[in-house]
């Protein structure tokens, strides 16, 4: 694995067996250990090597503990390192972006999800994975992908065990951009420094409220975004953008982000 950091923005490769392996018990801690100790900061893009962005879970792993009788242990251990992760990029300031160079397949498909914008290369592909190996899903694929391309879509793509290719992600809505090899990091980079460029306070309660929108009913949710631009105005972006729109400058956001 790979982080280093370009204009601004936190870049995350999984490299190696982070990208062919990424859900076992040796890679999958070092993910989620990147990922953690970078949010809180404006944005990061995750992208992988190869082939693959992140291929999911390590079989060979998966057959062991079937052998050692340990495999709801394995599987336990995972999603508990996995999915706190995940609830934490839907709900954090920090913007991410997936930069799909290859192939995104089960928990991957996951990681690929829950970030804020996905684009891909014509290389990229989404996969589910887990009909074939007698799997059903995890990685909050099924509860974030019906919100992307709709609910009987996502259903076929599951019980059909279907592959979709860059173009057909983008078409359905799951992916944002398809661009070329050779611009998809800068792209990326890109995104994440258009995306993160508010205040910590606007990032972070617009994604909440997107978050939340469609398991409260409307009363609740206007409540909801009267607390949360309450909150707002105390900031000091508040204070920045109206000065800004009054004064007709671009507001800088820079000291709170």
């Amino acid at each position: 694995m790979e982080i280093s950091e370009r204009d601004g923005v936190t870049l995350i490769q999984l490299t190696g067996g982070s990208a062919t392996q990424s859900f076992s018990r040796e890679f999958l801690p070092k993910i989620r250990d990147a990922v953690m100790d970078n949010i809180g900061c404006k944005a990061i893009v995750i992208t992988g090597e190869g082939k693959f962005f992140s291929a999911g879970a390590d079989i060979k792993a998966f057959q062991k503990s079937i052998d050692d009788g340990d495999s709801v242990q394995l599987i336990r251990e995972l999603t508990d390192i996995l999915h706190p992760m995940l609830v934490k990029m839907r709900t954090s300031k920090t913007i991410f972006v997936a930069a799909l160079n290859g192939a995104s397949a089960g928990g991957g498909l996951g990681l690929a999800l829950a970030c804020d914008a996905r684009i891909a290369s014509p290389k990229g592909k989404m996969a589910a994975s887990y009909s074939g190996i007698g799997l059903s899903p995890d990685g909050g694929t099924t509860w974030l992908l019906p919100r992307l391309v709709g609910e009987q879509v996502a259903r076929r793509f599951f019980l059909e065990n279907q592959v979709w290719s860059a173009e057909e992600a983008y078409t359905l809505g799951a992916i944002d951009e398809v661009v070329s090899e050779d611009n998809l990091i800068d792209r990326a980079i890109e995104i994440a420094n258009n995306w993160s460029q508010w205040g910590s306070h606007t990032k972070e309660a617009t994604k909440h409220l997107l978050l939340t929108q469609n398991i409260n009913d409307f009363e609740t949710h206007l409540k909801h975004e009267q607390t949360l631009i309450e909150a707002a105005g105390t900031t000091v972006s508040f204070a920045e953008g109206i000065e800004a729109f009054l004064a007709k400058r671009k507001p800088d956001f820079s000291s709170d982000r």
